[in-house]
């Protein structure tokens, strides 16, 4: 999702719609919610959604267990990454749900303003790179070795790419080294942008239907990838402290085990919702099983919830346990 290192600029705020959800008229169970019947108050859990459906899947699960479950209000708000750890200083955020890296930003708000803290892993594994489509790799087997690349630029080239050959990233707003990388490897290539996540695999669906050259960052985990399963760029092995200097940086993107992060507030509270959020942790599997219904089969976040949640009892029920 840090993400690339970070993923989303600090100025970039892609939205900050807010669904509040209730639980006065929850019809689930006549049984008294968990949080309930310990006598401790969920009150209201503030989560921040970023910008990827992914991220979309986490929120849905853990939103529904929290309200149908522990009968807490929970709040949404779709904040770009960065503004995201912001609100864990003004109050305005509870709980981010997927975390990709952003070493600087803890640094920040956990060792120095001390307003959050590190909350267990997701259990997800993700991995960012440059991808191409299935077709590319079998006509093309040594493409996928980035000393290649040059001699297969003009294959990529678009309108867009002003003679080069076309390196497609997602949103303009997704903080990546691609820039960097394009420079220090010496490829002749440009970025370009195609506008959102949606786009960019719009983008990856039509290149291997119709069978059209493309070269793009992507990601794991991804719903897209049960569809289509992009090929990976070999780039540069990734060392620890390679990308240190974003400048100068010429090796992959880092491996992440992607965890959780909570303001210092929230984890003090005693609300049942704390034991629920830092206890989530699931695969790359369930993900995507869930994202996919969102971004496919244009489920409602609290239908595909639910949908998964009643598939996995043996999964969520660990969650609650305090």
């Amino acid at each position: 999702m840090n993400r690339a290192p970070k993923w989303l600029r600090a100025v970039a705020l892609v939205g900050t719609g807010v669904l509040a959800l209730t639980a006065c008229g929850s019809k689930i169970s006549k049984e008294p919610a968990p949080g309930r019947a310990s006598g401790k108050p969920c009150g209201t859990v503030t989560i921040a959604v970023n910008p990827w459906v992914g991220y979309e899947a986490d929120a849905a699960v853990v939103g529904y267990l929290a309200k149908n479950k522990l009968g807490c209000t929970v709040v949404e708000k779709n904040l770009a990454e960065e503004v995201s750890w912001q609100g864990f200083a003004n109050g305005s955020v509870d709980v981010i749900l997927e975390n990709w890296g952003h070493d600087d930003l803890k640094k920040t708000y956990i060792d120095q303003q001390k307003v959050a803290v590190e909350h267990g892993v997701t259990g997800n594994k993700g991995i960012i790179g440059w991808y191409i489509p299935p077709w590319m790799a079998k006509q093309y087997p040594d493409i996928t070795d980035w000393h290649n690349l040059n001699k297969y630029a003009d294959l990529f080239k678009t309108t867009e790419s002003g003679g080069k050959g076309q390196l497609l990233d997602g949103d303009p707003s997704f903080v990546t080294n691609d820039e960097a990388l394009v420079t220090n490897l010496g490829l002749n290539f440009k970025v370009v942008y195609a506008g959102s996540e949606t786009a960019l695999i719009q983008a990856f669906r039509t290149a291997e239907q119709q069978r059209k050259p493309l070269l793009g960052y992507f990601y794991e985990p991804q719903w897209f990838m049960t569809e289509v399963k992009l090929v990976h760029i070999a780039l540069p092995a990734y060392t620890p402290g390679c990308d240190a200097d974003k400048q100068k940086v010429a090796c992959d993107y880092q491996p992440y085990d992607l965890d959780k992060i909570v303001s210092k507030k929230f984890a003090d509270s005693g609300s049942p919702a704390v034991a629920l959020t830092k206890n989530f942790s699931w695969s790359n599997d369930d993900q995507n099983s869930v994202a996919r219904d969102i971004a496919v089969n244009k489920l409602s976040h609290e239908a595909a919830a639910k949908k998964w949640v009643d598939a996995h009892p043996d999964v969520w029920q660990a969650w609650l346990k305090s």
